[in-house]
């Protein structure tokens, strides 16, 4: 199956789940869309994956998907086409779709937030075109690649937008957990920002290499289990004052190193969706506790304004061809990357 140069009335390959599993990934051949009013033809030219479109694949994240579907929700690629009324962008931008469609300032709605997701419950970005409205895409970064930019979507703007719920600020001490391309994003921002970053993971050797980033202090989270209390002695007894929480299950111990009127900025889920907390440790230090669901548009636009200035790059592990998308997904289930996993169109 070859990829299509022009998409008028031809026809695209799409990787699509046929059952909620990754052997029920296929590529197939299916009719490319068309831009209508008010829309943009985009030709993809890099995808990102993201835990969350392996949660999807699992059919645990979100119940009462029709099959097939179409996976993934951040890409980049080429306007290759417009629709009538048509002038945020024109024949040839590189643009990326925003993952919330709609949202494009302060709050989601309910029905933005529960609808209009892309990579489920709106198709995904695993194809050779997309259609979206003009209104719900952002010029891409001109520092970046078509793969670095793919990155952006939900991982980049999910660290943008914890660390504003802070709001992070110089001096102050970021704990971050893991090295997928949240955390990672995260690191690069705190320390545009001034800060001091705590990053735990399991493996010593990715430790070191978020050091290599610019992370301050590196805690294996294997070998010291009770890391709360190794995160308290780096900071001085201090704690934290922003903790990005992406595993989820770890917010009795993040809320035991957290500083007095700190935030936990919760992300993200990796260890499961359910864990016990103790009320007080919220009250007694006065903590906010923060949910964190992507961004808007326009937090989409400062990030990338952000992230031209300080010339930040995100970092990708490695790159699979569209064919291999399932084996991608595996290694992602693995656990053992470090920064993004990227699908080249």
């Amino acid at each position: 199956m070859t990829n299509i140069a022009s998409p008028e009335g031809g026809k695209m390959r799409a990787a699509k789940a046929f059952g909620f599993s990754l052997d029920e990934i296929r590529i197939v051949e299916d009719d490319a869309p068309v831009a209508g009013p008010g829309q943009i033809l985009v030709k993809v030219k890099a995808a990102t994956l993201n835990y969350r479109d392996l949660a999807v694949l699992t059919g645990t994240y979100i119940s009462g998907l029709p099959l097939p579907l179409v996976p993934a929700s951040d890409a980049c690629g080429e306007v290759v086409a417009t629709g009538e009324g048509v002038s945020r962008f024109k024949h040839g931008d590189r643009v990326m779709p925003i993952y919330t469609q709609g949202w494009h300032d302060g709050r989601p709605t309910p029905e933005q937030r529960a609808k209009r997701t892309i990579g489920a419950p709106l198709g995904g970005v695993l194809q050779d075109f997309v259609v979206v409205p003009a209104e719900d895409a952002v010029h891409a970064p001109t520092n970046l690649t078509d793969a670095e930019a793919a990155c952006l979507p939900i991982a980049a703007l999910t660290a943008w937008s914890a660390l504003s719920a802070g709001p992070v600020k110089a001096g102050d001490t970021v704990l971050l957990q893991g090295t997928g391309g949240v955390s990672l994003f995260a690191l690069q921002f705190a320390k545009m920002s001034g800060a001091k970053v705590v990053i735990l993971s399991s493996s010593d050797e990715k430790l070191e290499r978020a050091k290599a980033l610019g992370a301050d202090v590196g805690i294996n989270y294997k070998t010291t289990p009770e890391w709360s209390a190794a995160v308290k002695a780096a900071t001085d007894g201090r704690g934290a004052d922003l903790i990005v929480e992406t595993i989820g299950s770890s917010l009795p111990e993040s809320l035991s190193c957290v500083s007095f009127g700190g935030t936990v900025a919760v992300v993200g889920f990796v260890a499961g969706y359910e864990t016990k907390l103790n009320v007080r440790q919220l009250i007694g230090p006065m903590v906010r506790l923060q949910g964190i669901a992507v961004g808007s548009r326009r937090g989409f636009e400062d990030m990338n304004r952000a992230i031209e200035l300080a010339n930040i790059k995100p970092v990708i592990d490695s790159f699979y061809p569209l064919e291999d998308v399932a084996e991608a997904f595996k290694y992602m289930k693995k656990g053992s990357h470090f920064g993004k996993i990227a699908i080249n169109l």
